[in-house]
């Protein structure tokens, strides 16, 4: 067996040299288990390790990898193909318990056979359950109706874990970077200003030398450049700054800065570091000071601690420079604060919250080809919710976007109960809407939805008066009225209720499926007549009889939504330009959806690009790499430089401007709507499943070209700008018939398959 397992692990070292010796589209690639890719790694303590995870027998030390937890897991694969129309039209999946049969194509374990069917995601495993602790070893071939069959995948190893349920998230382990210095500056007096270039969450390891004579150095770590040198006092923001003494010893030695605890992020509530990685803080820069020996950059390294991220699975560039830089900014920050494995608030806390998952996994979707940490982190939440109402509501679109983008329905069925409480039903008044003041929250209530206190609306945040925001300064709810009935919570309960409605026909519950979409459909209506003023041709924040205040959020959630009456929507659209940004870096999320959804592409542009102090580009103004928690630290004082949910361009910008979203689970079908507004150009590499959706956009005066190319297996619905004059189109340079959509700047280009696609408006 040990033969078979080196000759299996040389077969696994020359499968990219075997790979690229035929033809790069003959057999499926990128493939998943459970939603993880790497499954045969392992690593130590951070690290990639040599060993594959059916050799951790021979391994001393505990090595960490990404075990498969379902004793029926599922499998995907990108299928094979570059010829236009490529559908797949059979499969055949082997799953095998040794290297050996699985190299020549026997499934020991199970052998799906030829199954004819188009689905190459979320592929459930049907054999008998897997073992705990176990290595397994699968690949797939699929045919084509283009190509027929293809060659044999690579082979694919897992390993189970120690203990498996039929079904639970599988996730990988924190990982390590060795980071080197992007410069060091001498400030005299034996002092050293160390640049890293970007702020991220890690550990400091230093190579110095002493003579005897320095015996010690203080070591400065921090986010934020002050004169020259480390703000050592950040005020009452949580910009991190920490000071470490370092007693040396004589000779060359390499020292690693422990990281002190903060009681704060360390905490009850608070996701802990894992034991194999340790303690990590943000920082940017270092500064040694009293040193007097030589320092090159190889003698300092940052550890930078973060989820396993492919930084080539997507891209973005554009004629505007500024939208480029905040590109990089916002990519970088899902990077960067993955560094515990569950999305968390930012360093401050380190506190799961619905709000910063849900910005956070569309932003993880728009820039890599990673889903379980969404998952994770939405399932973690569903244990362990938190105060606002409408982030309680959020669960069940965050579990919507989990299935639409995997094709997955697992984590629907486990979680089906739970999402029915989460759509607040239970707080509906005698007037239809939904109420957190009116007495309703009983404690069956709460425990219905695992909270043990109270919920409370929130709209934005922060609001004023708290957290450092004196009483007359404004916070982030453009005034917003609240009374009772809050425009914005059963904006939110509407959209849980259509969700719930989908969710439960995927799950092939009719009679729920048929209740909640009734009462969507009926709750719509009631929206309108509760909370529209047909004089002023927008909403107001609540009742007319308690409020005639209308604000930004209470017009840009059901612009959103799809809430707006027939025709009404450039009114609202008009009300929201009157207000800016008046929201926060949470509240920018849904203002940017509303913005393209009302099809004002070109506000929407000019808000993702300006550069006052509420804007994106403010925070690479500031000196900050990663997106802050808040536009500025006026409006928010105690703000972390280091928070994910003010990153929504990462989303935004493929999902709303290059327009790329998946219409049916999985990227079965995609639409491509591109909303370039005044932009020159533009090109983009979006992350899917089924493979990376390719496109470029030119926008010149008089013509206007839209090229694509699209992975096998999935199809895609494309829209063209509508000229303002005459016009022709064609496809790949042959006429070809296009119809205007009804009320929309839009052209409907037609339904297209795989492929590369040049689409032409002259």
């Amino acid at each position: 067996m040990s033969k078979l397992l080196n000759r299996f692990t040389l077969f696994a070292s020359c499968a990219l040299s075997a790979f690229c010796l035929q033809a790069a589209d003959r057999k499926p690639s990128g493939l998943m288990t459970d939603l993880i890719e790497h499954t045969e790694r392992t690593w130590q303590n951070g690290y990639a390790s040599n060993l594959p995870v059916w050799k951790l027998d021979v391994a001393i030390e505990p090595l960490q990898y990404a075990a498969i937890r379902s004793a029926h897991p599922a499998f995907s694969w990108i299928v094979p193909g570059e010829t236009e129309g490529t559908c797949q039209t059979a499969y055949r999946l082997i799953v095998a318990d040794n290297p050996a049969d699985a190299a020549a194509g026997k499934g020991n374990v199970w052998d799906s056979g030829e199954v004819g069917s188009d689905r190459s995601v979320a592929v459930r495993y049907a054999g008998e359950a897997l073992k705990p602790g176990t290595a397994y070893f699968w690949r797939v071939k699929t045919t084509t109706n283009t190509e027929g069959e293809s060659d044999w995948s690579e082979v694919k190893a897992f390993r189970t874990a120690d203990r498996l349920s039929e079904y639970e998230t599988t996730y990988y382990p924190q990982v390590k970077t060795m980071e080197y210095p992007a410069g060091v500056k001498e400030l005299g007096s034996g002092t050293r200003l160390i640049d890293f270039g970007k702020d991220a969450f890690g550990q400091l390891v230093l190579t110095l030398t002493s003579d005897g004579r320095c015996d010690s150095v203080i070591v400065h770590l921090g986010e934020c450049l002050e004169n020259g040198r480390i703000l050592r006092d950040p005020g009452k923001s949580t910009i991190r700054y920490h000071r470490y003494p370092l007693a040396l010893m004589k000779g060359t030695n390499t020292y690693r800065i422990k990281i002190d605890k903060d009681r704060r992020n360390t905490g009850s509530a608070a996701v802990l570091m894992p034991e194999y990685v340790g303690e990590v803080m943000p920082f940017r820069y270092c500064e040694i000071e009293g040193y007097e020996g030589a320092l090159p950059s190889a003698a300092v390294v940052r550890e930078t601690v973060h989820y396993p991220f492919d930084e080539t699975a997507s891209s973005f560039r554009c004629s505007n420079d500024t939208l480029n830089q905040i590109w990089d900014l916002c990519k970088y920050s899902v990077r960067a604060t993955s560094f515990t494995g569950i999305y968390v608030d930012g360093d401050r806390e380190r506190i799961p919250y619905e709000a910063d998952a849900l910005i956070n996994q569309l932003c993880h979707y728009g820039v890599d080809r990673e889903y379980a940490i969404a998952r994770r982190s939405h399932e973690y939440l569903l244990q362990y919710p938190t105060w606002p109402t409408e982030w309680i509501l959020q669960a069940v679109s965050i579990a919507w976007y989990d299935y639409l983008y995997t094709g997955d329905s697992r984590s629907l069925e486990a979680s089906y109960d739970i999402l029915k409480a989460r759509t607040l039903l239970q707080l509906r008044e005698k007037n239809g809407l939904i109420s957190t003041t009116t007495g309703l929250q009983t404690d069956a209530f709460l425990k219905s939805i695992r909270f043990k206190d109270k919920i409370r609306d929130i709209v934005d945040w922060p609001h004023t008066g708290i957290l450092g925001l004196g009483k007359q300064e404004g916070g982030e709810s453009d005034g917003f009225v609240f009374t009772d009935y809050n425009a914005v919570t059963n904006a939110w309960h509407y959209e849980a209720l259509k969700l719930m409605g989908r969710i439960a026909g995927v799950l092939d519950k009719t009679e729920d499926a048929a209740f909640f979409t009734s009462e969507s459909e009926a709750f719509r209506k009631l929206y309108t007549r509760s909370f529209f003023n047909a004089r002023k041709g927008y909403f107001i924040d609540g009742l007319a009889a308690d409020t005639e205040h209308a604000s930004l959020h209470g017009n840009m959630f059901p612009l959103t939504f799809d809430l707006v009456p027939a025709g009404k929507k450039e009114g609202v659209a008009r009300f929201l330009q009157t207000r800016g940004m008046a929201c926060s870096v949470y509240g920018s999320q849904f203002l940017m959806d509303a913005l393209y959804e009302a099809n004002d592409a070109e506000y929407a542009l000019h808000m993702l690009t300006k550069t006052d102090d509420r804007s994106w580009y403010n925070m690479i103004r500031v000196g900050s790499t990663i997106s802050l928690e808040a536009w500025d630290n006026k409006y928010k004082p105690n703000q972390d430089w280091n928070h994910v949910w003010g990153a929504a361009p990462a989303n935004i910008i493929p999902r709303r401007l290059m327009g790329v979203e998946p219409l049916t689970p999985g990227f079965g079908t995609i639409r491509i709507k591109p909303q370039l507004a005044s932009l020159d150009w533009a090109e983009a590499t979006v992350p899917t499943i089924r493979g990376g959706v390719r496109m470029s956009v030119e926008n010149k005066a008089d013509s206007y070209t839209l090229k694509v190319t699209i992975p096998a297996n999935m199809s895609a619905e494309v829209y063209l700008p509508l000229p303002s004059g005459k016009y022709a189109v064609t496809k790949n340079g042959t006429p070809v018939k296009v119809s205007r959509v009804k009320g929309e700047p839009f052209l409907y280009a037609g339904k297209i398959g795989s492929g590369s696609y040049s689409f032409v408006v002259d």
